[in-house]
C-alpha cells in the first residue's frame, strides 16, 4: 500500500496541522499525544515517509531512537514517574492509529491506570504546561554526548 502523505502526523512535520512541539532534529520531531494515555505521552515522529517501521532507512530509525531516549530522560526528569513505557504499533490490528510510523513513550505511576489510546483530547493548557517541564529539561546537553 502506498504511503498516504494526508495522514496527520504527514501534515503536522509540513506544519499543516498544530502540535505542542517538544523537540526536533534532522531525522524526528517530538510533540505531545494530544489524546494522552497518561499524562506526559510524547510521541516521536521520524521525518521520513514510512507507514511502519519495515520500511524506515536506518538513518532515520537511529535519529529516531536517539530522539526517543532524549524524551525519555527529559519526561523521566520532568515528571518523575515511577516507570516509563516505549512503544511502537505496526498495524491496525497492532494498534496503529495513524499510518505513519511513530514512537511512544508514556509515563506511568503504580496504582494509575492507561487511559485509552487516542480516544479522548486533553486539555490544551495542560499539555502546554507538561510540555514546558519537559522542553526545560532538554536543555543540557543529549543523553549520551560528552558536554562542551
Amino acid at each position: 500500500m502506498p504511503y498516504d502523505n494526508a495522514n496527520p502526523f504527514a501534515r503536522i512535520l509540513r506544519g499543516e496541522l498544530p502540535s505542542i512541539r517538544l523537540a526536533e532534529d534532522e531525522h524526528s520531531l517530538a510533540i505531545m499525544d494530544i489524546m494522552p494515555q497518561a499524562d506526559g505521552h510524547a510521541l516521536i515522529i521520524p521525518k521520513a515517509a514510512c507507514e511502519q517501521l519495515y520500511d524506515l532507512p536506518d538513518a532515520a530509525l537511529i535519529g529516531a531512537a536517539r530522539m526517543t531516549r532524549r524524551i525519555a530522560v527529559a519526561v523521566r526528569a520532568a515528571l518523575r514517574p515511577d516507570g516509563l513505557f516505549i512503544g511502537q504499533f505496526n498495524g491496525a490490528a497492532a494498534g496503529q492509529t495513524v499510518p505513519h510510523v511513530h514512537f511512544h513513550v508514556i509515563p506511568r505511576w503504580k496504582g494509575s491506570e492507561l487511559r485509552m489510546h487516542a480516544r479522548e483530547a486533553a486539555p490544551a493548557e495542560r499539555l502546554q504546561e507538561i510540555a514546558q517541564r519537559i522542553r526545560a529539561q532538554l536543555e543540557g546537553p543529549a543523553p549520551g554526548t560528552a558536554a562542551a
